[in-house]
């Protein structure tokens, strides 16, 4: 699973090099909120020359609102190109309608996309969901953090009910605030959010630090995933555990993705 993706404007083919050399799972090319009106056209024909170039790491492209022509423009120049497509301001299904080849990726920042996130998550064309949590309390007026993971958890349930990944947290808006980040990033993994995008490559680091399981719950799915192991080589459905206990077929897949997770964030030898 990806833990970690950057936004970079559209409008800078400069620092495209540098976001994909950033760490960053996905870099995300930005063709909306990072580009200024005048500039959209060449930042789209930026990110058009730079997709049908060699490069090692994924990278989507955040399109302009899929409603409108400039949206539908983009889709049409970048679709086949990305690897996948973020859609700002999805709240229907009816934008979704017609999209093909491309992993397409719901941002829902409004209070319909919200209330319409479970048929949303559902689209075949949805690769995944994601909050744009900014427009979203800007619209409601919020400002109480327990408002909005209620929120949260409303797009956190329609994801797993569709199938489709976790759903990744908002950006932190403040770059130069790290321990913020680091709490923030903290409380979202608690409430089922998995990995964050960034605005910043020196956020990097520390997404990938509040996602990393801790050295005790990396231990725990260690033995879990023996235990498991010893059991198929038995040629035993039960897998029991050294204190006795049993666990079934779902907590061993989640035992095998920390310890893989922990294994890919683990910190590189001094």
């Amino acid at each position: 699973m990806n833990v970690t993706w950057l936004y970079v404007p559209g409008d800078r083919p400069e620092r495209f090099a540098k976001a994909v050399a950033s760490g960053a799972d996905v870099v995300i090319i930005d063709l909306e909120d990072a580009v200024a009106p005048p500039k959209k056209d060449e930042a789209r024909e930026h990110a058009v020359a730079y997709l049908r170039g060699r490069r090692d790491t994924e990278v989507h492209v955040r399109v302009n609102d899929p409603a409108t022509e400039r949206g539908r423009d983009d889709l049409a120049a970048v679709g086949r190109l990305a690897d996948g497509v973020r859609l700002p301001k999805v709240e229907s299904v009816a934008v979704l309608e017609g999209l093909a080849g491309t992993p397409a990726y719901a941002l829902l920042e409004s209070a319909a996309g919200i209330v319409a996130a479970r048929e949303i998550a559902a689209h075949p064309a949805v690769a995944g969901v994601a909050l744009g949590e900014q427009d979203l309390a800007a619209e409601l007026a919020i400002t109480d953090e327990q408002a909005m993971n209620h929120l949260r958890l409303q797009v956190v349930l329609a994801a797993a009910a569709a199938g489709l990944p976790p759903v990744p947290m908002s950006v932190y808006p403040n770059v130069k605030d790290e321990e913020g980040l680091l709490a923030s990033s903290l409380a979202g993994r608690a409430l089922g959010l998995f990995g964050r995008t960034a605005i910043h490559p020196r956020q990097i680091p520390v997404i990938r630090r509040a996602f990393r399981p801790g050295a005790d719950e990396a231990a725990r799915a260690a033995e879990i995933v023996a235990a498991a192991e010893e059991a198929e080589r038995a040629g035993v459905g039960a897998v029991a555990l050294p204190d006795g206990r049993f666990v079934d077929a779902p907590i061993v897949a989640r035992a095998r993705r920390t310890v893989d997770l922990a294994r890919r964030l683990a910190d590189p030898p001094a």
